[in-house]
């Protein structure tokens, strides 16, 4: 076994084994943090929130995808079956073992074709992209809207909805980094003129590796906006 492990290790590229080590790394770092007293995995809020994600938002937002990729002419979701909100379809393990451990993850990417599609490729680009994102801020909404009908306050379920909708606003705005392989890349070479092939390639050997720089170095980048929003959307529903 471990002489099989060794040889699979030597198969991968340097980015690849960077990539393993970083995430072993942020695994780790999750665990120690949340089940300590007071951790996130000794919150039932916390936890009812984060099967909230794996089970709703992240299919959701998949399905979100998909089924713009569908009304545009594509069925390749269809084929794949990716067009469903079943979350098992959906689900992709270590995606939803770090959203349980530090509130961030992803699901399985749905695939499209964009030589189906009936309107400008890159328009469709734009639009099966940002579905996803979109989808997890009007989910955002609507819990904020349920916790400000059931009076705000501050229980158990008045938790798990400020929770689920603040880690639907971190997702919506992780998403829409404009790194590889996220939601927000795509809409940038998009937008970019001419050919971004080249681009692409670069930003997909080292993407990953960006994402988690951020993650560790920089969480402003992505918590900043994201209370910024927070903050419109109770303003938004009154609260």
């Amino acid at each position: 076994m471990f002489d099989s492990l060794r040889y699979r290790w030597n198969t991968l590229t340097q980015g690849q084994k960077i990539f393993i080590g970083v995430l072993g790394a942020l695994v780790v770092m999750g665990l120690l943090t949340s089940l300590g007293s007071g951790g996130r995995l000794t919150n039932p809020a916390w936890l009812l929130a984060a099967a909230g994600i794996i089970l709703l938002a992240l299919p959701v937002h998949e399905f979100a995808h998909a089924f713009v990729a569908v009304q545009l002419g594509d069925p390749t979701p269809r084929y794949q079956g990716r067009y469903t909100l079943n979350p098992l379809r959906h689900i992709d393990p270590v995606g939803a073992v770090l959203i349980a451990l530090v509130g961030f993850g992803w699901a399985k990417p749905v695939q499209w074709n964009p030589r189906n599609v009936t309107i400008e490729p890159r328009l469709a680009s734009i639009l099966v992209s940002v579905a996803g994102p979109l989808s997890n801020l009007l989910l955002a909404f609507l819990s904020l809207l349920i916790w400000q009908l059931l009076g705000g306050g501050g229980d158990m379920l008045a938790t798990f909805l400020t929770i689920f909708a603040t880690i639907n606003v971190l997702l919506f705005v992780f998403n829409l980094l404009p790194i590889p392989p996220l939601d927000g890349s795509h809409v940038l070479f998009a937008l970019l003129p001419g050919d971004t092939r080249r681009l692409q390639f670069y930003l997909m050997q080292y993407g990953m590796l960006i994402v988690f720089a951020i993650v560790f170095i920089a969480p402003g980048l992505i918590r900043g906006p994201a209370s910024l929003i927070m903050s419109l959307l109770i303003n938004m529903v009154g609260g």
